[in-house]
């Protein structure tokens, strides 16, 4: 049984996107009104906020949570070409119920919008992955993670796409990956997504595919959590939902099927496509240990699609 709550978020503008935290007791919200909000559910099943706060001098695009090992940290980006890195201060700082919350860096390498912003797996350490409008990908690291006012760039991609969105891999047996998504809607007709991967021997990252079976402009991305699987399961958010595999070419043991096509790393596959909101998919968000995939789009529906291993419900 699914319950319904409608939460008055009292932004003055659109609310860009939505983040949990680690364990989902925590949310975040964020709005072209330049703030952002932090709600803690309460015992009583309520979402209440914690906190409110002017971050950027232009709309908030996406908002993201630090793997809670870390501390309570947040990354926004914005419209005003930077990101930041947020921290909870509890204790004396703290007034009343309402959580202080403390800018530690602002990050302006970006001489455009910075349109999506996201943390790394944890076990690659405190990395943050930011992309732009103008086509780059940046890899920040915090060398000391009790210090989080330094961030280093440890490298930048020049992807040749306008940039949207992007996403970690959480694979750990697997070198570091990201997917990166565009919405330029210019008619070229090519691949819309881009994969690229850590090499260690040169410490660069290096486009190892584009999946060109996703031509239309890309919303949001979401790597699954990968709990064992040979292969790796992407979601692309864009005119519709698609979810794709990308198998290593190492395992690969039968012929490619009429949806596959060859590649240099990964064999890549459509497992599935949906137009079930009949109109843009806006965001995508796997649950935790990558089974069920949840899509939002302009319907005003939210929806939910479950794998046995990949047989697909709508909720």
């Amino acid at each position: 049984m699914f319950v319904t709550r409608h939460i008055p978020a009292e932004h003055k503008d659109l609310i860009h996107d939505v983040s949990y935290d680690f364990h989902g007791n925590r949310m975040a919200t964020c709005s072209s009104d330049q703030t952002v909000k932090v709600w803690d559910l309460g015992e009583d099943g309520q979402w209440n906020c914690t906190a409110s706060w002017r971050t950027h001098s232009g709309s908030v695009w996406r908002v993201t949570w630090a793997h809670p090992e870390f501390g309570q940290v947040i990354a926004t980006c914005s419209f005003d070409r930077t990101a930041a890195v947020w921290e909870e201060i509890i204790g004396e700082y703290g007034k009343g119920n309402q959580s202080n919350w403390v800018k530690r860096s602002s990050l302006v390498d970006s001489r455009t919008s910075v349109t999506d912003v996201k943390f790394a797996p944890k076990h690659l350490g405190l990395q943050l992955a930011t992309c732009s409008a103008d086509g780059t990908v940046r890899i920040y690291e915090a060398p000391d993670v009790m210090n989080l006012s330094q961030w280093s760039l440890q490298n930048d991609i020049q992807t040749k796409l306008s940039c949207s969105c992007l996403s970690w891999n959480m694979s750990r047996m697997h070198p570091p990956m990201i997917a990166v998504g565009s919405d330029d809607a210019s008619p070229s007709g090519g691949g819309k997504v881009q994969i690229y991967e850590y090499n260690d021997k040169t410490r660069k990252w290096v486009k190892v595919e584009t999946i060109n079976i996703v031509t239309d402009p890309v919303h949001d991305i979401a790597f699954a959590p990968n709990l064992g699987r040979s292969y790796h399961l992407l979601a692309v958010a864009s005119k519709d939902l698609k979810v794709i595999s990308l198998t290593p070419l190492s395992t690969r043991d039968a012929p490619l099927a009429a949806n596959q096509v060859n590649s240099n790393k990964f064999t890549i596959k459509r497992v599935a496509e949906f137009t079930d909101h009949e109109s843009e998919v806006w965001r995508i968000c796997w649950n935790v240990i990558g089974t069920v995939l949840a899509s939002s789009g302009d319907d005003g529906c939210v929806r939910l699609w479950k794998g046995k291993p990949f047989t697909i419900t709508s909720k």
